[in-house]
């Protein structure tokens, strides 16, 4: 909320009256932070005050589908369009059933963290990433200036594009791809005084790409740039960076946590406050990035959310944690099958002991609240793996066609399992040189495990390996 000087009587009691509703939430959000994760992806902030007071006792949040909210006069009207006090106003700005989604969103990735958290829910993954990184890259002085970002290049091939095409060659911004995250000299050899963040996406899609967090954080801060981790297909169920010290985690919804398959959405997630050097002058940029980027340049450029799509992603979030418990187990097991078989050259899955990357993601990689039987949480992988077909990439195309169970979509996270062929699909356009610096060959079918049984997924790999 900002302050204003000399309100209006008229200004000042709504402005008085609101304090009571912000109140009840602060006691709501203090109450609800005690919980465990499960119950605060059922319940989120909406509380039964909530239901019984502002929304005719509805026991599952309500969807608003109206384009705007109404004032009961020029004084409210003038006291919320200062965000003098708790409002929507319009669609495009912000809309109740979103701001459901988007506290449920701060409390589970801040979950046990000791960070507080704030987020931003966008119209899709890809506009959460464009809404993390645009205001960081802001000219700070007068003339030419030289900036950089520095980012792993196994990422999803729109985040490529995103950074080679809009911010390199559009915008003359240089990225510095590190080829080898694992590696923290590397990302140390390219952070400068020009940095304005680092990006990270982990695991990787397709390649299972993995870092040492908190090693990479502290680089970052060492420069005073923040660290941005795309969690997409870990989700807070199975990593929560900001526990070890990342700034900002950013996550395409259509995804797992959408596990249902309904809607497209994104989140801005950032721990108050960020570490950067970047200069503005706005109170809220440092101590609460996501809120900021929401009243001021969210609100600017409309990547709006649409509230049906909220509501569903907020539907699918209630069973999360055993969703990804499931589909990772299961995707263990498909990994296992695949590591064996005579016509595969090569399973890129955490969850293998002989993967390279194992190690390190088993530090960060634990589903939350579970137990070992030791006191320990159990660690779980993800649904997400890739396997590499013997032989020419013709070899590759065949298998994929012989599915007959599993969908051919560029889509994943699906509560079914789906696969695809990145380098004619996902990786297409990012081109030969840049797919090999990515370890991203045409002999690699990413497979997302889904929920079904994992006997039935292996049968329908084999029968698919069978045609070679």
């Amino acid at each position: 909320m900002s302050s204003a000087p000399k309100l209006s009587p008229g200004v000042q009691k709504y402005v008085d009256s609101a304090q009571q509703l912000l109140a009840q939430r602060e006691t709501a959000l203090a109450r609800m932070k005690k919980m465990k994760f499960d119950t605060i992806a059922v319940h989120g902030l909406y509380t039964v005050e909530e239901a019984l007071e502002r929304n005719q006792g509805a026991v599952i949040e309500p969807l608003y589908l109206s384009t705007s909210q109404a004032y009961a006069d020029a004084d409210e009207l003038e006291a919320a369009l200062a965000y003098l006090i708790p409002t929507w106003c319009y669609t495009r700005i912000a809309n109740p059933t979103t701001y459901y989604l988007e506290w449920v969103l701060a409390l589970l990735e801040g979950y046990r963290t000791g960070y507080d958290t704030s987020c931003l829910v966008t119209a899709s993954g890809m506009s959460a990433i464009a809404a993390a990184v645009d205001p960081l890259l802001v000219k700070q002085k007068e003339g030419p200036e030289r900036m950089n970002f520095v980012a792993c290049i196994q990422v999803y091939g729109g985040t490529f594009q995103l950074f080679s095409v809009r911010k390199m060659q559009e915008r003359g911004i240089e990225c510095r791809w590190v080829q080898h995250p694992w590696d923290i000299e590397e990302w140390k050899s390219k952070i400068d005084d020009e940095t304005r963040f680092i990006f990270m996406e982990m695991p990787s899609n397709p390649q299972q790409s993995f870092t040492d967090i908190k090693a990479l954080a502290d680089a970052a801060h060492a420069r005073e740039v923040p660290l941005i981790v795309d969690a997409t297909c870990a989700t807070p169920a199975l990593m929560r960076p900001i526990a070890f010290g990342a700034d900002i985690v950013v996550h395409s919804l259509t995804k797992s946590i959408t596990a249902g398959g309904f809607a497209i959405g994104g989140a801005l997630i950032s721990r108050k406050p960020i570490t950067t050097k970047v200069k503005n002058d706005h109170p809220l940029f440092k101590e609460s990035f996501a809120e900021y980027v929401k009243f001021l340049p969210y609100r600017d450029n409309g990547p709006a959310a649409a509230p049906v799509n909220a509501l569903f992603a907020l539907n699918d979030l209630r069973t999360l944690r055993s969703k990804m418990d499931l589909v990772s187990a299961n995707c263990q097991k498909v990994a296992e099958f695949l590591q064996k078989h005579p016509r595969v050259y090569q399973v890129d899955y955490l969850g293998l002991p002989t993967f390279p990357l194992h190690e390190v993601a088993t530090k960060y990689m634990k589903l939350a609240d579970s137990d070992d039987g030791t006191g320990h949480e159990i660690n779980r992988y993800g649904h997400l793996m890739s396997f590499r077909v013997d032989g020419p990439p013709e070899n590759a195309r065949k298998v994929f066609d012989h599915f007959k169970m599993i969908y051919r979509a560029t889509d994943l996270g699906r509560i079914k399992s789906v696969a695809t062929i990145p380098a004619i699909s996902t990786h297409q356009q990012q081109g030969e040189e840049a797919r090999k610096m990515a370890d991203v060959p045409p002999q690699l079918i990413r497979l997302c495990v889904g929920a079904e049984h994992p006997d039935d997924v292996i049968a329908d790999v084999d029968q698919a390996l069978k045609s070679l």
